[in-house]
């Protein structure tokens, strides 16, 4: 692809770099205001790591849930948060998100094509008071992707193992309908119609046109900067903050081997994704080298290093990242890549996660965040933890990107992707723990899921646990018993998926100094942005929801900001 050329006046308002959810958001809101935006990009495609998520956001109070009639205020979401964090920070950002949530999104979706929707019942991850069941968290609307034209080949896919017959994108429900097509009639007739759609597609196009989840949104945005004229760099990446008088004026960007300066009159917004696989950061953070990232390739800390190079403060919270478990799949050309277990097989009946001892050490239907923290917690046993289940659990609810129906698992087994063995005594052989200590812990598991009870870690006893188990199993939705052989084991690891840890900044994004005094004209958002959560991790959304709001801020106070060069033109002769 070559890049946009770019215009021939290199003065802007606002100059923003990153084009992620957070980066398109602040550049679509600051051009809504009316300032003369510029969105630069280092890679080809737009949509960053945001482009390959599930597209949550988690936003108290917001509209979508209240008219679906879910019960949720900002108070209940400001206890929840007390009881999670403790007090606001002295910024007050916390207060600054809740305030701002709804009215962003409203913003959004008078203004523009970014539409959302309730998510329903989707729960808090913490069982503390002021948590919800329902209505915080909202799911972009699907997109036709054909509504781009050219463009769309600039919307970074999802990753591979999220899409089905070479390119066919699927929300939750869609994979209930492909699992249902015989059972239900109304499955059925969904399925066709996906099935139609994407055939239809591939004439075309290299890969399906119908967009969900974070794909979803960042087409939405991408179609909203288009409309409203905002120009995008691709193959733009930032080389260094322009300072003048200790005010941030532009930026110095590399362009297809050009080194360009662009002016910027508001100032310049740094949304490069966050630490990512930024090796000096990373290591400057203490984070344990054998722990892979999730985020986009192309993330590698550029706008949080450009900033501390011009006196910026950095924000260390614990943990400094967000977590996910992941398995290895191999490619076949001698590499893997990686894949998040987030809800389809970890909290269903018939698995359970042991360390290298063969025991339990986890509520195996805890959050994604919360699972992995407890293998971080235990390195030397649980990185990698075993998910331990039977021929049933692979049949019924698939593991990993082994698909639910699955009978034969050989196949996956000579490809890398785990082990399966006849008995648990080989099993663990195979694993290299002990024998005695895994069928114990299996045993126990049996009982237990007879009983309906966890008495060592609680698995099924929360509203979340419950919510991404299986409903149809009984007594517990979350526990059943393992005695099916061929027995399995898949190895999985922690990888980060998102920043905690970042630039310091007020409530609207300004960044800080170590002093803590604002850096004039220079803002940060998204991963770039410390997370107003702290290192704590409250629900579905966590990071985009905190990333579009703050977003919103950054674009809406730069729009409201009186430059230098805006007084200097409009002085009286």
């Amino acid at each position: 692809m070559h890049d946009d050329a770019p215009p021939d006046d290199e003065t802007y308002d606002l100059v923003v770099i990153g084009a992620g959810a957070a980066g398109m958001t602040a550049a679509l809101t600051a051009a809504l205001h009316g300032l003369r935006v510029v969105l630069c990009e280092a890679s080809d495609q737009l949509g960053g790591t945001t482009a390959t998520s599930a597209g949550t956001l988690w936003v108290p109070g917001n509209g979508h849930g209240i008219e679906a009639g879910h019960d949720d205020t900002r108070e209940a979401a400001a206890r929840y948060l007390e009881a999670l964090q403790g007090p606001d920070d002295a910024h007050g950002l916390r207060r600054a998100f809740l305030d701002t949530a709804a009215e962003a999104i409203d913003f959004l979706e008078r203004h523009s094509s970014v539409h959302f929707q309730s998510a329903g019942r989707h729960p808090d991850y913490m069982p503390l008071p002021g948590a919800a069941e329902s209505g915080r968290a909202l799911s972009p609307v699907e997109f036709d992707g054909r509504l781009l034209g050219s463009h769309f080949a600039r919307v970074r896919p999802p990753m591979p193992d999220f899409m089905v017959l070479g390119g066919m994108m699927l929300g939750k429900a869609d994979v209930q309908a492909l699992i249902r097509r015989y059972r239900s009639p109304r499955a059925f007739v969904r399925s066709a119609r996906l099935l139609a759609r994407h055939a239809v597609d591939r004439l075309r196009y290299p890969r399906g046109t119908r967009l969900v989840l974070g794909n979803a949104l960042v087409a939405r945005l991408y179609d909203s900067l288009l409309r409203t004229g905002v120009p995008v760099r691709f193959g733009c990446a930032l080389a260094s903050l322009v300072r003048q008088e200790g005010r941030v004026v532009g930026a110095t960007v590399v362009s297809g081997g050009r080194i360009d300066r662009l002016q910027a009159r508001r100032g310049v917004v740094l949304a490069t994704g966050g630490i990512g696989h930024g090796s000096a950061l990373r290591r400057r953070l203490g984070i344990d080298p054998r722990i892979e990232s999730l985020a986009f390739a192309g993330v590698r800390g550029d706008g949080i290093d450009a900033a501390l190079a011009g006196g910026a403060a950095l924000t260390c919270h614990l943990p400094a990242l967000f977590w996910q478990p992941v398995s290895r799949v191999p490619d076949g050309a001698g590499g893997y890549r990686l894949f998040p277990h987030l809800y389809l097989d970890r909290p269903k009946p018939g698995l359970i996660a042991v360390d290298a001892h063969g025991r339990r050490f986890v509520n195996e239907a805890s959050s994604y965040h919360h699972f992995s923290e407890a293998m971080l917690a235990h390195p030397d046993t649980a990185m990698p933890c075993y998910l331990i289940c039977d021929a049933d659990f692979v049949r019924r609810y698939g593991l990993g990107v082994i698909p639910p129906g699955t009978r034969r698992t050989g196949p996956w087994e000579r490809r890398g992707y785990g082990l399966r063995a006849a008995t648990l005594t080989e099993l663990a052989g195979r694993l290299g723990i002990e024998a005695e200590a895994l069928s114990e812990t299996v045993a126990a598991n049996n009982r237990h899921a007879r009983e309906g009870v966890d008495p060592d870690f609680g698995k099924g006893s929360t509203i979340l646990n419950r919510f991404n188990g299986d409903p149809s199993h009984q007594p517990n939705p979350c526990l059943g018993i393992i005695a099916r052989p061929p027995f399995h084991a898949l190895p999985v690891w922690p990888a980060d998926a998102a920043s905690s840890a970042g630039l310091a900044t007020d409530a609207d994004g300004v960044v800080l100094d170590e002093a803590g005094r604002g850096i004039a004209g220079l803002y940060a958002c998204g991963n770039d942005m410390a997370s107003v959560m702290r290192g704590a991790y409250p629900g579905p959304g966590t990071t985009l929801g905190p990333a579009i709001v703050f977003a919103y801020r950054v674009g809406r106070h730069a729009a409201r900001t009186v430059s230098p060069a805006h007084e200097e033109r409009h002085a009286p002769a």
